[in-house]
Protein backbone atom coordinates (compact mmCIF):
# COMPACT_ATOMS: atom_id res chain seq x y z
CA UNK A 1 0.00 0.00 0.00
CA UNK A 2 1.52 3.30 -1.08
CA UNK A 3 0.94 6.79 0.18
CA UNK A 4 -0.82 8.56 -2.69
CA UNK A 5 1.54 11.55 -2.49
CA UNK A 6 4.52 9.28 -3.15
CA UNK A 7 3.06 7.58 -6.23
CA UNK A 8 4.14 10.27 -8.75
CA UNK A 9 7.60 10.47 -7.15
CA UNK A 10 7.95 6.69 -7.17
CA UNK A 11 6.78 6.42 -10.78
CA UNK A 12 9.15 9.16 -11.95
CA UNK A 13 12.08 7.71 -10.00
CA UNK A 14 11.36 4.21 -11.32
CA UNK A 15 11.16 5.42 -14.92
CA UNK A 16 14.42 7.33 -14.50
CA UNK A 17 16.21 4.25 -13.15
CA UNK A 18 14.70 2.06 -15.88
CA UNK A 19 15.90 4.44 -18.60
CA UNK A 20 19.39 4.66 -17.08
CA UNK A 21 19.61 0.85 -16.77
CA UNK A 22 18.36 0.39 -20.31
CA UNK A 23 20.89 2.84 -21.74
CA UNK A 24 23.72 1.25 -19.75
CA UNK A 25 22.74 -2.26 -20.85
CA UNK A 26 22.56 -1.22 -24.51
CA UNK A 27 25.92 0.55 -24.21
CA UNK A 28 27.44 -2.53 -22.56
CA UNK A 29 26.07 -4.81 -25.27
CA UNK A 30 27.36 -2.54 -28.04
CA UNK A 31 30.82 -2.23 -26.47
CA UNK A 32 31.12 -6.00 -26.01
CA UNK A 33 29.84 -6.84 -29.51
CA UNK A 34 32.13 -4.26 -31.13
CA UNK A 35 35.08 -5.44 -29.01
CA UNK A 36 34.48 -9.09 -29.86
CA UNK A 37 34.03 -8.20 -33.53
CA UNK A 38 37.31 -6.32 -33.65
CA UNK A 39 39.08 -9.14 -31.81
CA UNK A 40 37.64 -11.71 -34.24
CA UNK A 41 39.20 -9.82 -37.15
CA UNK A 42 42.57 -9.49 -35.42
CA UNK A 43 42.36 -5.83 -34.50
CA UNK A 44 41.64 -5.94 -30.76
CA UNK A 45 40.51 -2.67 -29.18
CA UNK A 46 42.66 -1.63 -26.24
CA UNK A 47 39.84 -0.02 -24.28
CA UNK A 48 36.84 -2.29 -24.59
CA UNK A 49 37.56 -4.63 -21.63
CA UNK A 50 37.99 -1.76 -19.21
CA UNK A 51 34.95 0.14 -20.46
CA UNK A 52 32.83 -3.02 -20.38
CA UNK A 53 33.87 -3.59 -16.75
CA UNK A 54 32.92 -0.04 -15.82
CA UNK A 55 29.56 -0.33 -17.58
CA UNK A 56 28.86 -3.63 -15.82
CA UNK A 57 29.54 -2.00 -12.43
CA UNK A 58 27.24 0.88 -13.33
CA UNK A 59 24.45 -1.47 -14.41
CA UNK A 60 24.87 -3.31 -11.11
CA UNK A 61 24.58 -0.20 -8.92
CA UNK A 62 21.72 1.43 -10.82
CA UNK A 63 19.96 -1.93 -11.13
CA UNK A 64 20.30 -2.49 -7.38
CA UNK A 65 18.56 0.83 -6.73
CA UNK A 66 15.78 -0.16 -9.13
CA UNK A 67 15.42 -3.54 -7.41
CA UNK A 68 15.25 -1.79 -4.03
CA UNK A 69 12.46 0.44 -5.29
CA UNK A 70 10.54 -2.63 -6.47
CA UNK A 71 11.22 -4.55 -3.24
CA UNK A 72 13.17 -7.13 -5.17
CA UNK A 73 16.06 -7.76 -2.79
CA UNK A 74 16.44 -10.87 -0.67
CA UNK A 75 14.23 -10.90 2.41
CA UNK A 76 12.59 -13.45 4.69
CA UNK A 77 9.02 -12.16 4.70
CA UNK A 78 7.47 -15.29 6.16
CA UNK A 79 9.73 -15.09 9.23
CA UNK A 80 8.67 -11.50 9.86
CA UNK A 81 5.01 -12.33 9.20
CA UNK A 82 5.09 -15.00 11.93
CA UNK A 83 6.02 -12.40 14.54
CA UNK A 84 3.44 -10.65 16.70
CA UNK A 85 2.31 -7.29 15.21
CA UNK A 86 4.54 -5.10 17.40
CA UNK A 87 7.58 -7.25 16.71
CA UNK A 88 6.84 -7.23 12.96
CA UNK A 89 6.81 -3.45 12.93
CA UNK A 90 9.96 -3.28 15.06
CA UNK A 91 11.71 -5.84 12.83
CA UNK A 92 10.72 -3.93 9.69
CA UNK A 93 11.94 -0.64 11.14
CA UNK A 94 15.19 -2.24 12.35
CA UNK A 95 15.82 -3.79 8.93
CA UNK A 96 15.19 -0.51 7.12
CA UNK A 97 17.42 1.41 9.54
CA UNK A 98 20.22 -1.15 9.02
CA UNK A 99 19.91 -1.01 5.22
CA UNK A 100 19.80 2.78 5.09
CA UNK A 101 22.69 3.08 7.57
CA UNK A 102 24.78 0.71 5.45
CA UNK A 103 24.15 2.74 2.30
CA UNK A 104 24.82 6.04 4.10
CA UNK A 105 28.19 4.57 5.11
CA UNK A 106 28.78 3.29 1.57
CA UNK A 107 27.95 6.71 0.09
CA UNK A 108 30.21 8.47 2.56
CA UNK A 109 33.11 6.09 1.99
CA UNK A 110 32.45 6.26 -1.76
CA UNK A 111 32.98 10.03 -1.66
CA UNK A 112 36.16 9.54 0.40
CA UNK A 113 37.47 7.07 -2.17
CA UNK A 114 36.69 9.50 -5.00
CA UNK A 115 39.06 12.01 -3.44
CA UNK A 116 41.79 9.36 -3.30
CA UNK A 117 41.19 8.42 -6.95
CA UNK A 118 41.13 12.02 -8.21
CA UNK A 119 44.58 11.74 -9.78
CA UNK A 120 44.25 8.19 -11.17
CA UNK A 121 43.37 7.63 -14.82
CA UNK A 122 42.03 4.65 -16.72
CA UNK A 123 44.76 2.41 -18.07
CA UNK A 124 43.38 2.10 -21.59
CA UNK A 125 42.01 5.65 -21.90
CA UNK A 126 44.27 7.90 -19.81
CA UNK A 127 42.14 10.94 -20.61
CA UNK A 128 39.36 9.61 -18.31
CA UNK A 129 39.76 9.86 -14.54
CA UNK A 130 39.02 6.79 -12.45
CA UNK A 131 37.14 9.19 -10.20
CA UNK A 132 34.41 9.49 -12.84
CA UNK A 133 34.11 5.76 -13.37
CA UNK A 134 33.96 5.05 -9.62
CA UNK A 135 31.46 7.84 -8.93
CA UNK A 136 28.79 5.18 -9.33
CA UNK A 137 29.51 3.98 -5.78
CA UNK A 138 28.27 7.05 -3.91
CA UNK A 139 25.67 7.83 -6.57
CA UNK A 140 24.31 4.28 -6.47
CA UNK A 141 24.25 4.35 -2.66
CA UNK A 142 22.28 7.60 -2.61
CA UNK A 143 19.85 6.23 -5.20
CA UNK A 144 19.40 3.09 -3.07
CA UNK A 145 18.65 5.26 -0.01
CA UNK A 146 16.08 7.26 -1.98
CA UNK A 147 14.46 4.01 -3.16
CA UNK A 148 14.29 2.67 0.39
CA UNK A 149 12.77 5.91 1.69
CA UNK A 150 10.16 5.95 -1.08
CA UNK A 151 9.26 2.32 -0.26
CA UNK A 152 9.26 2.87 3.52
CA UNK A 153 5.50 3.57 3.89
CA UNK A 154 4.77 0.39 1.93
CA UNK A 155 7.14 -1.65 4.09
CA UNK A 156 5.62 -0.30 7.30
CA UNK A 157 2.07 -0.92 6.06
CA UNK A 158 3.04 -4.49 5.12
CA UNK A 159 4.49 -5.03 8.60
CA UNK A 160 1.19 -4.08 10.24
CA UNK A 161 -0.96 -6.29 7.99
CA UNK A 162 -2.78 -9.42 9.09
CA UNK A 163 -0.38 -11.92 10.63
CA UNK A 164 0.86 -15.05 8.93
CA UNK A 165 -1.73 -17.84 9.14
CA UNK A 166 0.73 -19.98 11.13
CA UNK A 167 0.65 -17.51 14.03
CA UNK A 168 -1.24 -18.62 17.15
Amino acid sequence: MQTSSLVPLRTTFQRLLEVICFILMVALAVVVVVGVGYRKFGASLVWYDEIASVLLAWVTYYGAALAALRGGHIAVHSLVEMMPPRMRLAAAIFAEVCVIAFFVLLAWMGFVVLEVLATDMLVSIPEISVMYTQSVIPIGAVLFIIAELIRLPEVLAQATKTPFRGEL
